[in-house]
């Protein structure tokens, strides 16, 4: 039976939610149970390479004995009274030294895909830790620019393999009802890395003798080595099991009552088993990279596109890669700048700790995502209009305004971190169903390294041409993504993985796209009645 023939579909939404069917999400027992949790901590911990890299880089490239030594010109232009204050960290070479690390990772992502469906997600985690420590050790050892940026490239490819493999993970082995906060961990994990690495670089930089940049960029690899032992002890997913080892229900039996806490799990197992058993027909006839083209994954393909674009203009990674650098140029010294980048730091994991384990599950994904919008858009309206008044191309603020802006970056970091953040990892990594779900995860992945590229690339240069206007800019993004989510991104909280269907089914826009709903469910009963007026 083919796999977009709506004959071979699950019931539509309204059969799912209203009927007394033994496949709703209450009908899989189980509990959440510390195995469970420790290996999603475990897992997730895979995020705080991600964070650290992209606080460290942001941080290091603020930090007087760095610039002096790798980018001695942009050293120079900070000093000087006769540059803008929008342009004196305007430079190609620094922001490659930043971006670089993306592009090597969007590449990686994909090809991180074949390795994840072919041999498992923990192989994909494994190979992202060893080469983050390779890229961590050539960082710390560095003695020019190229060493520099082929550490950031290691780093990249280890990310990629990493990104693409911990939220498949998470969302493989969590249970419906708690996927939002389980998954969650990943980008709390992600802010806990940004915070270590703003901590690491306001105390490094107090090393008079001009070598604490060593440290901060050799440190990364310590969560690389904890996550490689951790994975060594983590079981494969049940779903992967299947997949992988000829449909080896007895290890995917064992492992999901290890994890679900009982040994009544035929229920999630057969759901399981069929959802393999289509993917494995799928992939036979059509490559995974080649079917999310198809009309029926018309919905998937657009949240794999634009969810992660959108997560990247928001404007969080100008923020992250360079509020050091920010704050330095409203008139801060070295060592406030980088506390600054602490605070803020601090307010995001903060809220995201806050909407991951207790909000997520409860109020679900669409609440979170229209509220953090609003508040960012609001924040950067503020930010521009601050900085419009009283930065202008020469001299600094007045202290009471630099706090200000410290605030509402502490505002705009805290809304993304209770909505954004979170929510854009979480959302992309349970909607794909299994025959597309490792490639849609890859595409994920991959937009999201090259927005983020984009964003590292050029945000220097926006600020140093528009100025005050680089936050009008974010400012429409982030109502322009607030009006996707409102119109287009359907709720998903608890719904199992292998269910999802019901959610497309049940959108008043996606719905025709779905298989065996919306406009094909009508014209099938359409040609029903038709068929059955002939007979009479």
């Amino acid at each position: 039976m083919a796999l977009n023939d709506p004959s071979a579909a699950p019931p539509p939404a309204k059969f799912i939610a209203d009927s007394r069917d033994d496949r709703r999400p209450e009908a899989y027992e189980g509990k959440v149970t510390s195995f469970v949790v420790l290996s999603c901590i475990v897992a997730a911990s895979g995020g705080i390479l991600f964070g650290y890299d992209i606080g460290i880089s942001g941080g290091v490239s603020a930090t007087t004995s760095f610039l002096k030594r790798f980018f001695p010109h942009v050293y120079n232009e900070m000093l000087s009274t006769h540059i803008s204050n929008y342009c004196k960290f305007n430079s190609v070479i620094l922001t490659t030294f930043t971006s670089s690390l993306y592009i090597a990772g969007l590449v990686a992502s994909l090809f991180a895909s074949v390795i994840t469906d072919k041999y498992g997600r923990r192989r994909s985690m494994l190979i992202g830790g060893l080469l983050f420590l390779a890229g961590s050790a050539v960082g710390g050892a560095a003695m020019n620019v190229y060493m520099l940026i082929t550490a950031r490239i290691l780093l990249g490819i280890g990310i990629g393999f990493t990104n693409q493999s911990i939220p498949l993970y998470l969302s493989e082995m969590s249970p419906p009802k708690y996927r939002g906060a389980l998954t969650g961990g990943f980008d709390i994990c992600v802010s806990f890395g940004i915070l270590v690495a703003n901590l690491v670089n306001y105390g490094t930089q107090k090393i008079k003798a001009g070598w604490g940049w060593r440290i901060s960029l050799s440190l990364a690899a310590i969560p690389a080595v904890l996550l490689f032992i951790g994975v060594l002890f983590l079981p494969e997913t049940p779903t992967s099991i299947i997949l992988r080892r000829g449909g080896n229900l007895d290890e995917a039996r064992r492992v999901l009552q290890k994890i679900r806490g009982t040994k009544n799990v035929e229920k999630e197992l057969e759901d399981l088993a069929t959802a393999a058993t289509n993917a494995s027909k799928a992939a036979r006839e059509q490559r995974p990279f080649r079917r999310i083209f198809r009309r029926n994954y018309r919905p998937h393909l657009v949240m794999a596109l634009f969810l992660p674009f959108f997560q990247q203009v928001t404007g969080i990674n100008a923020v992250n890669f360079y509020a050091p650098v920010m704050f330095r140029t409203i008139g801060q010294k070295e060592s406030a700048s980088l506390l600054s980048a602490v605070i803020t730091r601090c307010i995001s994991l903060t809220c995201t700790v806050v909407a991951s384990l207790g909000l997520v599950d409860r109020l679900g994904r669409r609440p979170l995502f229209l509220t953090g919008g609003l508040v960012m858009f609001v924040a950067h309206v503020v930010l521009g209009g601050l900085l419009a008044a009283n930065l202008h191309d020469h001299g600094t603020v007045r202290t009471g305004i630099a706090y200000l802006v410290l605030i509402m970056v502490c505002v705009f970091v805290g809304s993304y971190g209770w909505s954004w953040g979170p929510l854009a990892w979480l959302v992309t990594s349970e909607i794909f169903p299994l025959e597309i779900r490792s490639a849609g995860q890859s595409i994920q992945v991959a937009v999201n390294f090259l927005s983020t590229f984009a964003v590292a690339q050029s945000v220097l240069e926006m600020l140093c041409g528009l100025k005050f206007g680089t936050f009008f800019l974010f400012a429409g993004f982030v109502l322009l993504m607030t009006s996707f989510v409102y119109f287009l991104v359907p709720e998903t909280k608890g719904v199992p993985l292998d269910q999802m269907l019901s959610v497309w089914n049940q959108h008043w826009y996606w719905k025709r796209y779905a298989p065996g709903g919306g406009d094909e469910e009508k014209d099938i009963e359409q040609r029903k009645k038709e068929k059955a007026a002939n007979v009479l």
